[in-house]
């Protein structure tokens, strides 16, 4: 969706709302589809001072897959929304992440929904902040209690252990 911006150039203090919903169910992450519900999207573009800047809230439910634990999970995810619109003709590359250009007075509110979207995504997909994940010997899931596993002891002490049995 592009983005009607003439009636905010060169009107200090004038805003324009803006609600969408997406398909992103083609957005690959790793091997998964995580964004297979609509994303919502609303917020406001603001001329502060001749600056526009867009603010608001990207909402979806995120499925995915466990990094740790390999078990399917599903999450609500929340994402804020702040960008600067670069309304200068004379930008051809804004030199920030988050400045997005204004060309024949419109935005691409799909590009900086997907760019928010991408950079809001955590690195590593849990299905908790403090997943266990699985015994890297037996393969039990340690969210579950732990493994039956000994635990491996260091062959730099394994004189040390010797001695401690005599």
């Amino acid at each position: 969706m592009q983005l009607e911006l003439a009636q905010l150039i060169g009107k200090d203090g004038s805003e324009l709302a803006f609600s969408e919903q997406y398909d992103f169910s083609d957005m690959q992450f790793g091997i998964t589809h995580p964004l297979t519900e609509p994303v919502k999207a609303s917020g406001a573009v603001k001329n502060a001072a001749g600056v526009l800047t867009l603010t608001g809230q990207i909402e979806t439910v995120l499925h995915g897959v466990c990094d740790r634990c390999a078990k399917p999970f599903t999450r609500q995810l929340s994402i804020p929304l702040h960008a600067v619109l670069e309304a200068d003709p004379d930008c051809d590359e804004p030199e920030d992440l988050w400045t997005f250009s204004v060309t024949d007075n419109r935005a691409d509110l799909d590009e900086i929904i997907r760019t928010a979207l991408v950079f809001g995504l955590d690195g590593q997909m849990l299905c908790k902040e403090d997943c266990k994940g699985l015994c890297c010997r037996c393969g039990a899931d340690l969210n579950l209690g732990p493994c039956s596993c000994k635990p491996e002891i260091d062959p730099r002490l394994a004189v040390l252990q010797s001695l401690l049995e005599k």
